[in-house]
């Protein structure tokens, strides 16, 4: 029974690694789409300072923002 637990997730890992391996390249004109805002991880600008200036003014300090924490929630 091992045996055949071993030989399966072997296979498995394969495919994994195959799938992963046909990844195709960004074309040119395909990076225009990539680069729009909305694709962006921190999204506007403007509004992410806001929500900085939000946190810092529910957690009572300035800075610390990559930091998890409490905070009363009231503005």
């Amino acid at each position: 029974m091992g045996r055949i637990l071993l030989r399966g997730a072997a296979i498995l890992a394969c495919a994994v690694i195959t799938a992963c391996a046909s990844v195709e390249d960004v074309k040119p004109w395909q990076k225009g789409e990539l680069a729009r805002q909305e694709m962006t991880f921190d999204g506007d600008r403007l509004e992410k300072a806001f929500s900085e200036h939000i946190y810092s003014s529910k957690e009572g300090a300035s800075g610390g923002s990559d930091v998890g924490g409490g905070g009363c929630g009231c503005n």
